[in-house]
């Protein structure tokens, strides 16, 4: 379950809030929302393969947060210039890492692939440890 926490939108109105995602689909809604508001306010079409790369990224960093630390605790979507920059804080005060393809037993691994593809999709990744604990990972994907 979630703790009530809100999110701000840099295009609402100062005091506008909507509930903080919970699983990776509600990150991603949230991302459309702030890419499309941008492109309708700048009157500039969306790149939808931009659009699904901000999604991706949205998705990956919400699952990591949920299966590896300890849940989402705040998210925050903006535009920043030219791309879509994601905040996704959890709990812990493990950093993200890249595991090996394969077992010790040179056995396939699942999962794992979260993190390589923020880092290949995002033009700009920060971990951030927070004052009360956990961290936030940030993430500016290009919109064009």
């Amino acid at each position: 379950m979630c703790d009530e926490h809100m999110i701000e939108s840099v295009f609402e109105p100062p005091g506008a809030h909507r509930a903080r995602p919970c699983k990776p689909a509600e990150a991603r809604r949230a991302v459309e929302r702030a890419v499309a508001e941008r492109c309708r306010i700048t009157h500039t079409p969306c790149d939808t393969d931009a659009l699904s790369d901000a999604l991706l990224v949205a998705s990956e960093l919400t699952t990591n947060a949920i299966l590896h630390g300890g849940g989402v605790t705040d998210f925050q979507v903006d535009i920043d210039g030219p791309g879509v920059r994601v905040s996704v804080s959890d709990r812990s005060d493990a950093l993200p890492v890249t595991v090996p393809r394969t077992d010790p037993h040179g056995r396939m691994r699942h999962g794992g692939h979260g993190w390589p593809i923020v880092c290949r999709l995002a033009r700009d990744v920060r971990v951030s440890d927070l004052p009360a604990g956990g961290k936030r990972i940030t993430a500016v994907v290009p919109l064009s």
